[in-house]
């Protein structure tokens, strides 16, 4: 897909333009990439229909940057990129998993440690000359340390959210070849894991040949690895290996559960099979004599060993088989259930589009209400909202409420939590939101002690309902604020601080582990696609896919609750708060 390629060109040219010391196009183009890498529609397929025009159409695509687009369609390269690429001392792409290492940070060391790779960083860092440097000191130069370490451990890893458009469009596309019966992704994917390593995709065809060979002509395939009768491996042209199996149809489910996984999973429930004295496979299961006895459909499977079947998302052998087996397993929350969404930006503060513009694509999407939750307090970088401001935006709601039938927009914001837990706008103000979201956007690297307390003191101010994206992690780039969590979800059980799912492809924060701990204390759950932009709207399913990897049920979730609900509970809530 074009769009991963190009927001990762924008991205860099962002960066590059950084080093430059250019005031307006870095955050133009960073901005760019992060809409076009959660956009749906594929930027090759809007140029080919509608040309340059049809870009320029993109909201935050210029005639600059569309013109680039389409230089990158007909050769493969942007020429200003590999100017800027040409001119700078240092090899950005080395740097690219690293978190915390910015740009002008990059040019520091560049100048005073002759830093161009990570080879060379990681070389300097451990020899201790980054805590020498003006500004840098022993706490960054193990923050730099540790990153580089982040970034191995993530390394071949691809996020969930950047894959998904890419899994089903080869699925459909797939489906469509001649002979084929049934077509299904397995892995890691099915089980919504937010990163991925590779695709696997399961089938079954009446010709295994032809949807081979249809297969490894798909256009994204850049290399073929392998090439079979019933298995072939691709690379494709973001850089990740897919591959298909082709199976008979009457082996399809045990397949399917057997590609599906976990591995931990798997081997507990052979342990059961040959407890029975039977013999579980990929190809299916199978009495004392060899005789199968299930294999068409996971469902059988499961039964016939004493199970219930569970969603893909709980298979990670943490209690679910023995629970399967007691016939106890929770009923977690659907992707039907949840009716909102309780996050966006919008153009009052860093969102591309408008209050209307977000109100009406979500509604297509089929929420039945949302909150928009502009910033406000002093991150400036992102256009936080003055008094005025956000008295203009009240009455724009208003008006929008009155407007748009069978739905309904909530008054909420983000408000920055400064280090001393304190929060960024009176309570005066605070008071007549629908819904406040506490956030924290600056100081990360408080001790663990530091930045518990300033999270537990937001949480007690009764004005906060939810604290979002709460450890602060950004996959691939940066683990987290340090933070006792058990001292957080007893704060937030004991306030009834609602904990955020962010949806956000690289943040899915809380994390499925986080989660479940959170459950078990009592807390609830919100979820928020953290949108700037109406085309990442559609990132709520990443939010729910992680609750559902976490075990929530419905009823852990507050975007289950219809408008009227959710404003009596977080009401309800603040006259309770101890």
């Amino acid at each position: 897909m074009l769009n991963l390629k190009i927001a990762k060109v924008f991205s860099q040219m962002a960066e590059l333009y950084t080093m430059k010391d250019d005031r307006f196009r870095p955050r133009a183009y960073e901005k760019a990439a992060r809409l076009i890498e959660s956009m749906e529609d594929d930027l090759e397929d809007i140029y080919k229909k509608s040309g340059v025009k049809g870009l320029m159409e993109i909201e935050g695509i210029g005639k600059g940057m569309a013109e680039h687009i389409e230089e990158y369609v007909k050769t493969g390269k942007i020429k200003n990129f590999e100017k800027l690429k040409k001119d700078a001392p240092i090899d950005l792409d080395s740097f690219s998993s690293v978190g915390g290492v910015g740009p002008k940070m990059l040019l520091a060391l560049y100048k005073n440690l002759g830093v161009k790779n990570i080879s060379d960083l990681e070389k300097a860092a451990r020899a201790g000359k980054v805590r020498r440097l003006p500004r840098f000191g022993q706490k960054t130069e193990k923050n730099i340390l540790r990153s580089i370490a982040l970034s191995r451990e993530h390394r071949g890893r691809f996020l969930l959210g950047f894959v998904s458009p890419i899994v089903s469009k080869m699925e459909k596309d797939l489906a469509s070849a001649p002979g084929v019966q049934k077509i299904l992704a397995c892995g890691s994917f099915r089980r919504r894991r937010e990163t991925i390593g590779d695709i696997d995709i399961l089938a079954s065809a009446r010709d295994s040949r032809a949807i081979m060979e249809y297969f490894v002509s798909l256009p994204n395939v850049e290399k073929i690895i392998a090439r079979g009768e019933t298995k072939s491996m691709v690379r494709l042209d973001i850089g990740i290996d897919a591959d298909l199996r082709v199976v008979p149809e009457k082996s399809f489910g045990a397949a399917l559960q057997y590609f599906t996984g976990s591995k931990d999973h798997n081997i507990e429930l052979r342990k059961i099979a040959i407890k029975k004295g039977w013999k579980l496979n990929e190809y299916g299961l199978f009495d004392k004599n060899n005789r199968q006895i299930a294999g068409r459909t996971e469902e059988e499977i499961y039964k016939k060993m004493g199970l219930d079947w569970m969603s893909p998302e709980m298979r990670e052998n943490r209690g679910e088989i023995e629970l399967a087996l007691a016939h106890k397993l929770p009923k977690i929350v659907e992707y039907e259930d949840v009716i909102c969404d309780l996050q966006m930006h919008t153009t009052y503060s860093d969102g591309a589009q408008g209050v209307e513009e977000m109100a009406e694509a979500a509604k297509k999407l089929g929420r039945k209400y949302i909150a928009i939750t502009d910033h406000v307090g002093h991150l400036k970088i992102a256009g936080a909202m003055d008094v005025k401001t956000i008295e203009r935006q009240w009455r724009e709601i208003d008006g929008l409420n009155r407007k748009i039938r069978n739905f309904r927009i909530l008054k909420g914001c983000e408000a920055d939590i400064n280090p001393d837990g304190t929060i960024a706008l009176e309570d005066k103000y605070l008071l007549k939101f629908d819904i406040v979201l506490g956030s924290i956007h600056s100081n990360f690297k408080m001790s663990r002690s530091e930045m518990t307390k300033r999270l537990i003191r937001a949480m007690e101010n009764p004005r906060v309902d939810i604290i979002s994206h709460p450890t602060g992690r950004v996959i691939h780039k940066r683990s987290g604020y340090e933070l006792d969590m058990e001292e957080i979800f007893r704060a937030a059980a004991r306030t009834k601080t609602i904990l955020e799912i962010n949806s956000y492809p690289d943040r899915l924060d809380l994390n499925d582990l986080n989660i479940r701990r959170a459950i078990e204390h009592g807390v609830k759950l919100s979820l928020g696609t953290d949108s700037h932009s109406k085309n990442q709207l559609h990132n709520l399913d990443l939010g729910i896919a992680q609750a559902r990897r976490g075990w929530a049920k419905k009823g852990d979730i507050v975007n289950c609750l219809t408008a009227d609900q959710i404003v009596a509970f977080l009401e309800n809530r603040k006259r309770n708060v101890k």
